[in-house]
């Protein structure tokens, strides 16, 4: 049975795998309290590099901060993209 860690953590079972695995108290206990019909749903969908146009692209690469992005093919920026 799981040691009970407080009203602080909802899933004390969950808290002690994720510890167990390395992850930080304050990660541990994020992942643990966050519902699990939630899990996963956060966040904004964005469509795939290979979606955006070149110029979109080198966009994102210039902000960024990535060298000899001008010179890049579309292949080559998603892949400096991706790798950054």
């Amino acid at each position: 049975m799981a040691e009970d860690h407080g009203p602080q953590v909802k899933d004390d079972e969950h808290y002690e795998a994720l510890r167990d695995q390395g992850a930080s108290k304050e990660k541990a206990a994020r992942i643990a309290n966050t519902p699990r019909s939630d899990a996963g749903k956060r966040g904004g969908s964005s469509p795939s590099y290979e979606d955006w146009s070149k110029g979109d692209l080198a966009d994102r690469a210039k902000e960024l901060g990535i060298e000899g992005r001008s010179e890049m093919d579309k292949d080559e920026l998603i892949e400096a993209l991706r790798s950054h």
